[in-house]
């Protein structure tokens, strides 16, 4: 038995109960990492680990269905850097993660295993829903947030980000999106876009409501209109929502990017104030152990020459190398907020610029429901697109992990799971004609050498 019954039923338009009528496979095929294999880096440099190696396509047991859970038919997925953290386990193997989940109650027990089935972003169908589920039905086409939380912690009800056991689905639980089926609760789903296909739907979730937190929501940045906003990698998984967000929101971006390609890809996104940091050469760090305060003056006076005042807000995730930079340019009073370290995570910044100056650090993780469906709603207006560059086959997995990893990818790299074709799903063409092909698949076009 496989997935190719729900597929055949999907193409051809049946019903949520001939669907619904459809056995599921005791099994399926899914990207996956396994417990006897997470030393197989050790001694290894992190830049030579090679994902093709330890991420896995093959077939894993299916899960029994939660109460609260419905199986997802995965059209497709996305690649996140959680994706590559867990193929070459780092900064630790995610079984650990696993085994906590699995000391936590019956349920959590399914997540222990010596697999992981890795992802946290899909687009699908919904094939079977656990008797507790109530606003989703089989036949519904959605897309899904990777925030897994439990509603009987209380810290879960003021904002589900602080739960105690809050989780990122698909890097600390079993059963994630890169694969033909997945087991997600009905809590993480959101109406699909419906201009949008499988695969460009399937890039949104994960990065789109990280920037939507950090900037929009009550929790972070707060940004209002007319803010100008200093946004690192610009034209990244989380930058380029950030920059459309900053732009639909009447703010004013300040993009980095480094090469000349993506100042082009910047500017043809509306961005008119771009960073070419590769050109302008900085370098925060003089050494190991010191940072350069006359570089973080060359940076301050670089965008008060675009915008003429320092950044209200500065969208900081690479962490260790820019970290000080930020500190010093943002506005006096000014906010930045922070949700990665991507460049390494014990960061050093001058004290002084932060107290004297009145400024803030906030920090922010992924989005709450709420968030993620206001970003969602957003991308369905076609306010914000997807920024999807490349499309892969699950069979390779492994070589889109390994291009995010080196830093090969532009934007989002998408994996079509069930799908058997990248352009399949979209079921309003009109709205699509409407908000218009060439920004709907800017990056695309970009990764063409188009723009």
């Amino acid at each position: 038995m496989s997935m190719q019954p729900f597929l055949d039923a999907i193409q051809s338009g049946a019903s949520g109960d001939e669907i619904a009528n459809l056995p599921i496979p005791e099994s399926y095929r899914a990207a996956h990492v396994l417990r006897s294999e997470q030393t197989m880096w050790d001694g290894v440099a992190s830049e030579d680990k090679d994902p093709r190696k330890s991420l896995h396509i093959g077939e894993v047991p299916t899960p029994e269905l939660a109460p609260d859970e419905v199986y997802l038919a995965v059209m497709a997925s996305s690649i996140n850097f959680n994706t590559v953290w867990t193929s070459i386990f780092e900064p630790l193997p995610t079984f650990g993660f696993l085994d906590r989940l699995g000391r936590e109650s019956k349920w959590g027990a399914r997540h222990a295993q010596d697999f992981h089935v890795v992802g946290s972003d899909a687009s699908g169908v919904v094939v079977r829903v656990g008797s507790a589920v109530r606003n989703w039905k089989p036949g519904d086409r959605v897309v899904l947030h990777c925030n897994h939380v439990d509603d009987q912690d209380p810290s879960a009800h003021n904002d589900s980000m602080l739960a105690a056991n809050q989780r990122i689905w698909g890097f600390e639980t079993n059963y994630g999106g890169l694969a033909e089926l997945s087991v997600v609760k009905a809590n993480q789903l959101m109406p699909k876009p419906s201009h949008l296909t499988w695969e460009e739907s399937a890039v949104t979730g994960l990065c789109g409501s990280t920037s939507y937190r950090m900037l929009v929501g009550d929790h972070a940045g707060r940004m209002k209109q007319g803010d100008s906003v200093f946004i690192w990698g610009a034209t990244g998984g989380i930058g380029a929502y950030a920059t459309q967000l900053v732009l639909n929101g009447g703010g004013v971006p300040v993009g980095v990017v480094s090469s000349e390609s993506r100042v082009k890809l910047l500017q043809a996104m509306g961005c008119e104030n771009v960073i070419d940091r590769r050109e302008e050469n900085y370098r925060f760090w003089a050494d190991e152990h010191t940072q350069d305060e006359g570089e973080w003056r060359r940076l301050g006076k670089k965008v008060r020459s675009l915008i003429g005042d320092d950044p209200d807000i500065v969208f900081e995730h690479p962490g260790r190398q820019t970290m000080g930079a930020s500190v010093f340019i943002t506005k006096r009073g000014g906010t930045i907020v922070t949700c990665a370290a991507t460049s390494g995570y014990m960061i050093e910044y001058d004290n002084r610029h932060l107290w004297m100056k009145l400024k803030s650090i906030v920090s922010s993780h992924f989005a709450n429901y709420q968030e993620a469906w206001e970003m969602n709603r957003l991308i369905d207006r076609g306010v914000i697109q997807p920024v999807m560059s490349e499309v892969f086959p699950l069979d390779q997995t492994g070589e889109a992990a390994l291009k995010v990893h080196r830093n090969q990818g532009e934007g989002k790299l998408a994996v079509l799971c069930l799908s058997p074709e990248a352009g399949m799903g979209v079921s309003d063409a009109e709205k699509r004609d409407r908000i218009g092909e060439d920004r709907i698949t800017l990056y695309q076009r970009h990764a063409r050498g188009e723009l």
